[in-house]
């Protein structure tokens, strides 16, 4: 299977820089997989077509503002995008960073590891601190990848570092969204929309952006109606950011993610398995964390694990039988994600399609849902 085989000619005016005016409002196209037939809808008729028998499985995860802009003591202004909290690690020089919980999100009044995406990379050498706010700095310990791949410690008194992070980081929008000028208004609303609503675990660097269309009240009205809602957790991670570089596909590796499922959650799904009732995914995370738990145990369990699991044709799905999804960048994983489960051709007909009708792309971008 080839890479250039996933590609496709976007004109970049349907690249969305602005979430739609409200959550709900957001155009969804219908794929029809049995009957082969798409149709076109808002997000708010979700509430019709999904049957009153249905378990609809959503990711809670939430993202961080990751973002930090600073500069070094010569002026030179500096971007450190974070990744995830380290583990710590045998570094001669930070020994004193033994202890995991250390650096996770409870820490206070010291530093704290994290694996962070420097830019530019090549300015930046071992020990040089990078000045954020006048209460947060970052120093660089060592690089870990050419990428712009480092290890950091980051440096702030006081609180604990989540509630640094909100008073000085940014929400990591993907590079195609634009915030050229700094613009109050707009940070807000990022910081508002580049969320769903059902977020809860801060520990992603980009949104699970199929769920950024729901309301609170479609929710209720889902549940009024007798759909069933489960909720499991997968930080999204760089892999989000990262390119397929090798044309032939299977090569690839998917960086790896971790992901949660409660006791609850576990219940409910298999409960819906046993009972014939569809399983309606919420997002290429949310499939990526059932197929992967489904893979690994047999069943879905209660379990903190990871995954690295590439899903791309002729992957069959052992977990989920319908998903709500966003339009996916040209020869990405999760383009090869939802082709696996409606169809290389079938996709390609209606990303053609929505391509004429003009909807709008990627994470503020429309959804389809495959039915």
């Amino acid at each position: 299977m080839l890479l250039s085989d996933y590609d496709y000619n976007l004109p970049e005016e349907l690249i969305a820089q602005m979430p739609a005016d409200k959550r709900e409002n957001s155009r969804m196209m219908v794929l029809n997989r049995k009957d082969r037939t798409i149709s076109h809808k808002h997000f708010y008729d979700i509430v019709d077509l999904i049957a009153s028998n249905t378990l609809l499985v959503m990711n809670n995860t939430k993202v961080l503002p990751a973002r930090l802009i600073g500069h070094k003591d010569t002026g030179a202004k500096i971007e450190v995008f974070l990744l995830k909290p380290s583990n710590p690690r045998p570094l001669r020089e930070r020994e004193e960073f033994v202890n995991e919980q250390n650096c996770e999100f409870t820490n206070s009044g010291e530093g704290c590891l994290w694996d962070v995406l420097i830019k530019p990379s090549k300015r930046v050498k071992p020990d040089t601190i990078i000045k954020i706010s006048d209460e947060l700095s970052v120093k660089a310990i060592k690089r870990l990848e050419e990428n712009g791949e480092w290890l950091v410690e980051l440096l702030f008194e006081g609180d604990n570092v989540l509630d640094v992070l909100h008073r000085n980081g940014q929400i990591p929008l993907p590079p195609y969204i634009e915030r050229k000028i700094p613009n109050e208004d707009l940070k807000k609303l990022d910081f508002e929309r580049y969320q769903t609503v059902y977020a809860k675990d801060e520990g992603s660097v980009a949104a699970p952006t199929a769920g950024l269309h729901f309301t609170t009240d479609i929710l209720q009205k889902l549940e009024a109606k007798g759909v069933e809602l489960a909720y499991v957790t997968l930080n999204v991670g760089l892999g989000t950011f990262r390119p397929v570089q090798c044309e032939n596909v299977e090569n690839h590796k998917m960086h790896s993610e971790t992901f949660e499922i409660s006791q609850k959650a576990s219940e409910q799904i298999n409960r819906a398995k046993a009972e014939g009732k569809k399983i309606v995914a919420v997002g290429t995370t949310t499939v990526r964390t059932l197929e992967t738990a489904y893979q690994k145990y047999g069943c879905i369990k209660p379990c903190h694990d990871h995954s690295e699991l590439f899903i791309y044709p002729p992957y069959e799905f052992k977990v989920i039988d319908n998903l709500i999804t966003n339009f996916h960048l040209p020869k990405s994983t999760l383009l090869m994600l939802v082709s696996a489960l409606a169809g290389k051709e079938f996709i390609f007909e209606a990303y053609k399609e929505a391509i004429e009708n003009k909807y709008r792309f990627f994470s503020y971008g429309d959804c389809m849902y495959i039915q």
